[in-house]
């Protein structure tokens, strides 16, 4: 083994391990979010980079739009993962007003092309406090 071969070998090891610190560092941050309101709904916007509709779980619970984020990385024919530093699962929390009455079995979501996810949540008219509870997935 030469001295390059050692260097190489060396190297390697050192970006993998920055790049899952990297990778890990992106996974514990919250994704960022807007919180929209209209005389009818709130929207939620969240940044889902790379994300594609499979890939997303949106939810709403106790008050709150919750959104997780589960990345594949691609595969690249005759390339080998040197460093590995985008964060694969991601967590996002909309928390809406406390006086917020919705109707969550309404709600729908949109992810762009670009990498938007947009939450509809639409107002109830009615105040009820079971708008508030949980309910399925989006």
């Amino acid at each position: 083994m030469t001295l390059r071969d050692i260097s190489r070998s060396v190297g390697s090891a050192v970006l993998q391990r920055i790049g899952r610190a990297a990778s890990k560092v992106q996974e514990s941050k919250p994704l960022p979010v807007d919180l929209l309101e209209s005389d009818d709904a709130y929207l939620v916007v969240f940044d889902a980079p790379g994300a594609t509709g499979s890939d997303v779980q949106v939810r709403y619970a106790e008050g709150a739009v919750h959104v997780r984020i589960d990345r594949f990385r691609d595969f690249y024919e005759d390339f080998e993962m040197l460093f590995p530093g985008r964060g694969l699962s991601l967590d996002g929390q909309a928390d809406l007003p406390a006086d917020a009455v919705v109707d969550a079995e309404e709600a729908s979501a949109t992810l762009t092309e670009h990498g938007t996810l947009r939450v509809r949540v639409p107002k109830r008219t009615e105040k009820t406090d079971e708008s508030r509870t949980e309910s399925p997935q989006v």
